[in-house]
């Protein structure tokens, strides 16, 4: 998890920077195979050389790209889950809890569906 020591460094709020790290550590322990990265400017894993999920963060959000088709695939899921979401990701505010089961659908949904993808983002 060095590779994302910097960028959370440059995370003013203490809670927020503790959020992501809570999420980016948990991915790590549950996925141990996917590769963290820092790829412009926001932390990211893949598997690979492709990407399966990524993260910035807002004033009042933690967006989460787990690409378009997530987006489709689990459209439902984020609704339920309470959280607002655009073509290509969806947004944790601050103060919600993380659904990890959520997390958990759509990396498992992209490392299946891209497992023999050698592109980096699908086309």
């Amino acid at each position: 998890m060095d590779v994302f020591a910097k960028y959370l460094a440059g995370i003013d709020n203490l809670d927020h920077r503790d959020r992501t790290n809570e999420i980016l550590a948990w991915i790590a322990n549950k996925f141990p195979k996917l590769e963290p990265q820092i790829k412009w400017n926001t932390p990211m894993f893949t598997d690979h050389g492709t990407f399966i999920i990524g993260f910035s963060t807002a004033k009042h959000h933690l967006s989460i790209s787990p690409e378009e088709v997530g987006i489709e695939r689990f459209a439902d899921d984020i609704t339920k889950a309470g959280y607002s979401a655009t073509k290509g990701l969806f947004r944790i505010p601050w103060n919600d809890p993380v659904d990890y089961e959520l997390l958990e659908k759509m990396i498992e949904f992209n490392i299946q569906d891209k497992a023999e993808y050698t592109n980096f983002w699908r086309k």
